[in-house]
């Protein structure tokens, strides 16, 4: 055996390459069974035979139905309650008594999905999710025969305690049935998605997102062991959240000045303050289209698509609390002039 392969199992390990590893395993039990140490190249063929730590999970390569997602390392800032929530959940499949499906349900852009890539980090999981393109078919019937393919699929899949199954934005398959616009195929397609849950393997964790809780099929609701409501954020949460934001795209801008005050103010002044998927696109759109030459420019931009109008409004502006050196950052006319413009004067 030459150092090349210890460096090799070494480099596909930290890689996480499980295949390649496996592969130069077998490269050395071959290299003691030529050299007559039959003993030990039996051993390590052994262990690659019982061990299920490297082999695959869900073969996406070949699959129709699911393609690998990279679990997150990101930071994802949740109010409190919905934090313990998720920990309620990993700590739900660490007792391995069988609950195991979870329903994430609110408005786009609260961190369902993300939340989804956190609990399979966390769990050390590799996460797969499932295509609905793939699935859905026009052909009469064909919808149902793929869910159950799927579910099949799911229940016959390698080591089901190393897998998280994402059905993200399952509204297509779950809503009311009587809802559906074409009742019968709808209905069987959610009969087949009622059936695929019930005999599902309850060490592979499953996780549905939806942004329709509401016309959610409620005998599919009963199938999910629980249910997390990401519609829990108070204004005080988002305004703390858009810090966070800011705080992770400041370092990016050099450029851009810090004025925490004048920032949340401009937040905490929206009239209905957007979910953390909106509020980062607008975050970042008016640090990416600041003038370099002007720190606070991103806040003018901010407080223009924030506040719309009032921005050009100094007696609006003083009326929500904005101090005169404030107003000046906004609107780009001077305390003089905006103390001129209060007073009445022309």
């Amino acid at each position: 055996m030459k150092k090349k392969n210890v460096l090799n199992l070494i480099k596909y390990y930290s890689e996480k390459n499980d295949m390649a590893f496996r592969n130069e395993a077998y490269e050395i039990a071959r290299y003691f069974d030529e050299i007559n140490n039959y003993e030990l190249a039996e051993y390590i063929m052994g262990l690659l035979s019982s061990t299920n730590t490297f082999s695959p999970q869900i073969d996406d390569t070949t699959s129709q139905y699911f393609r690998k997602v990279d679990t997150s390392s990101k930071s994802l800032p949740l109010p409190e309650e919905i934090k313990d929530d998720i920990l309620g959940i990993v700590n739900a499949v660490g007792h391995n008594i069988g609950v195991n499906k979870f329903l994430l349900q609110g408005p786009p852009g609260t961190g369902k999905t993300e939340s989804a890539k956190q609990i399979a980090r966390i769990l050390n999981r590799e996460l797969f999710i499932v295509d609905f393109n793939q699935l859905i078919d026009s052909k009469l019937g064909q919808t149902g025969k793929n869910i159950a393919e799927l579910f099949d699929e799911i229940r016959n899949v390698p080591n089901p305690e190393k897998v998280v199954v994402l059905f993200d934005e399952i509204d297509i398959l779950a809503v009311d049935r009587i809802n559906s616009n074409d009742l019968r195929e709808m209905g069987r397609a959610t009969s087949s998605v009622l059936k695929g849950l019930d005999s599902i393997n309850n060490k592979v964790v499953l996780i549905a997102t939806t942004n329709l809780f509401n016309a959610f099929d409620k005998a599919l609701i009963r199938r999910f062991d629980s249910v997390v409501d990401y519609g829990r954020y108070t204004n005080e949460d988002l305004i703390e959240i858009a810090e966070i934001i800011l705080n992770e795209f400041l370092p990016k801008f050099k450029s851009a000045g810090r004025n925490m005050r004048l920032f949340k103010k401009i937040i905490a002044n929206m009239d209905i303050i957007p979910y953390p998927g909106d509020l980062k696109n607008m975050i970042k759109t008016s640090l990416a289209f600041s003038n370099p030459n002007s720190e606070f420019d991103y806040l003018k931009r901010l407080s223009k698509s924030a506040l719309g109008e009032i921005t050009s409004n100094v007696i609006a502006l003083q009326a929500r609390g904005f101090t005169l050196r404030e107003m000046e950052i906004l609107t780009g006319i001077s305390k003089t002039q905006i103390s001129r413009e209060i007073k009445g004067e022309s």
